[in-house]
Protein backbone atom coordinates (compact mmCIF):
# COMPACT_ATOMS: atom_id res chain seq x y z
CA UNK A 1 0.00 0.00 0.00
CA UNK A 2 2.46 2.54 1.06
CA UNK A 3 6.01 2.62 0.28
CA UNK A 4 8.91 1.29 2.60
CA UNK A 5 12.03 2.11 3.65
CA UNK A 6 14.66 0.82 1.49
CA UNK A 7 18.88 1.29 1.96
CA UNK A 8 20.21 4.57 2.98
CA UNK A 9 23.35 6.00 2.96
CA UNK A 10 23.73 8.85 3.67
CA UNK A 11 27.54 9.03 3.55
CA UNK A 12 27.14 8.58 0.10
CA UNK A 13 24.83 12.14 -0.71
CA UNK A 14 28.14 14.16 -1.39
CA UNK A 15 28.18 12.42 -5.08
CA UNK A 16 24.55 13.76 -5.58
CA UNK A 17 26.64 17.59 -6.69
CA UNK A 18 29.10 15.76 -8.90
CA UNK A 19 28.54 12.74 -10.76
CA UNK A 20 26.32 10.38 -12.00
CA UNK A 21 23.89 8.75 -8.75
CA UNK A 22 22.76 5.37 -10.54
CA UNK A 23 26.46 4.65 -10.43
CA UNK A 24 27.13 5.47 -7.20
CA UNK A 25 24.27 5.11 -4.62
CA UNK A 26 22.28 2.17 -5.58
CA UNK A 27 18.99 3.84 -5.69
CA UNK A 28 16.34 1.94 -7.44
CA UNK A 29 14.55 4.17 -9.81
CA UNK A 30 11.42 2.29 -10.26
CA UNK A 31 8.17 2.40 -8.49
CA UNK A 32 8.59 2.45 -4.29
CA UNK A 33 8.23 -1.04 -2.84
CA UNK A 34 4.48 -1.46 -1.12
CA UNK A 35 4.71 -2.43 2.54
CA UNK A 36 1.90 -1.57 5.42
CA UNK A 37 3.11 0.84 7.63
CA UNK A 38 3.76 -0.20 10.97
CA UNK A 39 4.07 0.96 14.61
CA UNK A 40 1.82 2.53 17.37
CA UNK A 41 -1.81 3.49 16.61
CA UNK A 42 -1.66 6.48 18.68
CA UNK A 43 1.37 8.44 20.13
CA UNK A 44 1.24 11.32 22.80
CA UNK A 45 0.80 14.84 21.42
CA UNK A 46 3.99 16.18 23.60
CA UNK A 47 6.16 13.45 22.24
CA UNK A 48 4.90 13.91 18.59
CA UNK A 49 5.55 17.92 18.63
CA UNK A 50 8.47 17.72 20.66
CA UNK A 51 11.14 20.56 19.26
CA UNK A 52 14.16 18.80 17.40
CA UNK A 53 17.07 20.73 15.55
CA UNK A 54 14.90 20.70 12.27
CA UNK A 55 12.24 22.96 12.48
CA UNK A 56 8.56 21.71 11.76
CA UNK A 57 7.31 23.12 8.29
CA UNK A 58 3.80 23.80 8.74
CA UNK A 59 0.77 25.78 7.46
CA UNK A 60 -2.57 27.14 9.77
CA UNK A 61 -2.47 28.57 13.46
CA UNK A 62 -0.81 27.39 16.08
CA UNK A 63 -3.26 27.00 18.53
CA UNK A 64 -5.48 24.90 16.12
CA UNK A 65 -7.63 22.52 17.64
CA UNK A 66 -6.58 19.54 15.49
CA UNK A 67 -2.83 18.96 14.08
CA UNK A 68 -2.32 16.81 11.26
CA UNK A 69 1.67 15.59 10.69
CA UNK A 70 2.52 13.86 7.29
CA UNK A 71 5.65 11.84 7.20
CA UNK A 72 6.42 11.78 3.54
CA UNK A 73 9.27 10.67 1.58
CA UNK A 74 10.21 12.71 -1.86
CA UNK A 75 10.72 9.49 -4.37
CA UNK A 76 7.26 8.25 -2.64
CA UNK A 77 4.30 7.90 -5.39
CA UNK A 78 1.64 7.23 -2.99
CA UNK A 79 3.51 10.77 -0.94
CA UNK A 80 2.82 12.53 -4.55
CA UNK A 81 -0.07 11.22 -5.21
CA UNK A 82 -1.62 13.05 -1.96
CA UNK A 83 0.18 15.95 -2.82
CA UNK A 84 -1.16 16.19 -5.99
CA UNK A 85 -4.99 14.87 -6.02
CA UNK A 86 -5.70 14.95 -2.27
CA UNK A 87 -3.82 17.80 -0.58
CA UNK A 88 -5.76 20.65 -2.19
CA UNK A 89 -8.98 19.73 -1.10
CA UNK A 90 -7.76 18.86 2.34
CA UNK A 91 -5.91 22.67 2.48
CA UNK A 92 -8.75 24.48 1.35
CA UNK A 93 -11.16 22.12 4.02
CA UNK A 94 -9.50 22.37 6.81
CA UNK A 95 -6.06 24.41 6.41
CA UNK A 96 -6.86 27.39 4.77
CA UNK A 97 -10.48 27.96 7.29
CA UNK A 98 -8.00 27.66 10.13
CA UNK A 99 -9.12 24.45 11.81
CA UNK A 100 -6.37 22.38 11.31
CA UNK A 101 -2.26 22.90 11.46
CA UNK A 102 -0.69 20.96 8.85
CA UNK A 103 3.39 19.64 9.64
CA UNK A 104 5.57 18.23 6.79
CA UNK A 105 8.12 16.07 8.05
CA UNK A 106 10.61 14.41 5.74
CA UNK A 107 11.08 10.82 5.95
CA UNK A 108 13.47 10.27 2.79
CA UNK A 109 13.32 6.07 1.71
CA UNK A 110 17.27 6.76 0.11
CA UNK A 111 19.38 9.19 -1.19
CA UNK A 112 17.43 10.63 -3.85
CA UNK A 113 14.70 11.59 -1.67
CA UNK A 114 17.01 13.41 0.76
CA UNK A 115 18.59 15.59 -1.71
CA UNK A 116 15.20 16.71 -2.32
CA UNK A 117 14.34 17.23 0.95
CA UNK A 118 17.74 18.99 1.46
CA UNK A 119 16.78 21.40 -1.76
CA UNK A 120 13.68 22.01 0.01
CA UNK A 121 15.17 23.30 2.78
CA UNK A 122 17.43 24.83 1.79
CA UNK A 123 14.87 27.21 -0.48
CA UNK A 124 13.89 28.78 2.69
CA UNK A 125 10.42 28.92 4.83
CA UNK A 126 8.53 30.71 2.91
CA UNK A 127 9.08 28.50 0.05
CA UNK A 128 9.85 25.20 1.79
CA UNK A 129 6.11 23.57 1.15
CA UNK A 130 5.43 25.35 -2.22
CA UNK A 131 8.65 23.65 -3.31
CA UNK A 132 7.66 20.00 -1.95
CA UNK A 133 4.33 20.49 -4.30
CA UNK A 134 6.46 21.56 -7.10
CA UNK A 135 8.57 18.29 -6.70
CA UNK A 136 5.71 16.13 -6.30
CA UNK A 137 3.75 17.51 -9.44
CA UNK A 138 7.05 16.94 -11.12
CA UNK A 139 8.36 13.91 -9.59
CA UNK A 140 8.69 10.93 -12.34
CA UNK A 141 10.31 14.14 -14.32
CA UNK A 142 13.62 13.90 -12.04
CA UNK A 143 12.53 11.02 -9.98
CA UNK A 144 12.15 7.78 -12.27
CA UNK A 145 13.64 8.86 -15.71
CA UNK A 146 16.94 7.53 -16.48
CA UNK A 147 20.14 8.59 -16.14
CA UNK A 148 21.64 11.09 -13.81
CA UNK A 149 18.81 13.11 -11.79
CA UNK A 150 20.88 15.95 -10.83
CA UNK A 151 20.57 18.05 -13.71
CA UNK A 152 16.70 17.24 -13.74
CA UNK A 153 16.79 18.48 -10.27
CA UNK A 154 18.78 21.61 -10.85
CA UNK A 155 16.69 22.86 -13.68
CA UNK A 156 13.44 22.44 -10.73
CA UNK A 157 15.43 24.31 -8.40
CA UNK A 158 16.35 27.14 -10.64
CA UNK A 159 12.82 28.40 -10.38
CA UNK A 160 13.19 28.91 -6.63
CA UNK A 161 15.92 30.64 -7.17
CA UNK A 162 18.68 28.24 -6.87
CA UNK A 163 22.17 28.84 -8.56
CA UNK A 164 24.55 26.22 -9.47
CA UNK A 165 26.79 26.81 -6.34
CA UNK A 166 23.69 27.56 -3.70
CA UNK A 167 22.66 24.00 -5.22
CA UNK A 168 25.70 22.29 -5.19
CA UNK A 169 26.37 23.96 -1.56
CA UNK A 170 22.59 22.55 -0.32
CA UNK A 171 23.67 19.10 -1.29
CA UNK A 172 27.01 18.90 0.58
CA UNK A 173 25.37 20.58 3.60
CA UNK A 174 26.36 17.81 6.48
CA UNK A 175 24.36 19.44 9.21
CA UNK A 176 21.01 19.50 7.33
CA UNK A 177 21.35 15.97 6.17
CA UNK A 178 22.41 15.00 10.05
CA UNK A 179 19.05 16.04 10.71
CA UNK A 180 17.25 15.31 7.94
CA UNK A 181 18.11 11.59 8.96
CA UNK A 182 17.68 12.22 12.52
CA UNK A 183 14.25 13.12 12.10
CA UNK A 184 13.70 10.17 10.25
CA UNK A 185 15.47 8.07 12.63
CA UNK A 186 13.29 9.50 15.50
CA UNK A 187 9.90 9.07 13.37
CA UNK A 188 10.90 4.99 12.85
CA UNK A 189 12.61 4.42 16.39
CA UNK A 190 9.91 6.32 18.48
CA UNK A 191 6.44 5.98 16.34
CA UNK A 192 7.25 3.16 14.12
CA UNK A 193 6.85 4.93 11.07
CA UNK A 194 8.06 2.34 8.55
CA UNK A 195 6.18 3.91 5.65
CA UNK A 196 5.00 6.54 3.46
CA UNK A 197 2.98 8.43 3.08
CA UNK A 198 2.24 8.37 7.24
CA UNK A 199 -0.37 10.87 8.98
CA UNK A 200 -0.91 11.61 12.46
CA UNK A 201 -3.99 13.38 13.91
CA UNK A 202 -3.57 14.63 17.00
CA UNK A 203 -1.30 11.97 17.82
CA UNK A 204 -3.71 9.93 16.32
CA UNK A 205 -2.67 7.61 13.47
CA UNK A 206 -4.46 7.22 10.41
CA UNK A 207 -4.94 3.71 8.97
CA UNK A 208 -4.67 2.76 5.68
CA UNK A 209 -4.15 4.71 2.31
CA UNK A 210 -5.55 8.64 3.52
CA UNK A 211 -8.92 9.51 1.99
CA UNK A 212 -10.71 12.89 2.93
CA UNK A 213 -13.79 10.18 4.41
CA UNK A 214 -10.95 9.09 6.79
CA UNK A 215 -9.71 12.35 7.42
CA UNK A 216 -12.88 13.92 7.93
CA UNK A 217 -13.94 10.95 10.79
CA UNK A 218 -10.96 11.42 12.35
CA UNK A 219 -11.37 15.35 12.16
CA UNK A 220 -14.77 15.90 12.70
CA UNK A 221 -14.98 14.91 15.81
CA UNK A 222 -12.45 16.89 17.00
CA UNK A 223 -13.57 20.21 15.97
CA UNK A 224 -16.64 19.52 17.29
CA UNK A 225 -15.29 18.99 21.15
CA UNK A 226 -16.01 22.79 22.64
Amino acid sequence: MFASMTAFRPQLLRSLALAALCATTAIAFGSPVSAQSKGPSEVPMEQLMAPSSLPDLALGPDDAKVTVVEYASMTCGHCAAFSNDLWPEFKKKYVDTGKVRYVFREFPLDNLAAAASMLARCAGPEKALPFVEVLFETQKDWAFGEGNPVPRLFEIAKQAGFTQESFDKCLTDQKLLDDITAQRTRASDVFGVSATPSFYINGKKLDGAPTMEKFDALIEPLLAKS
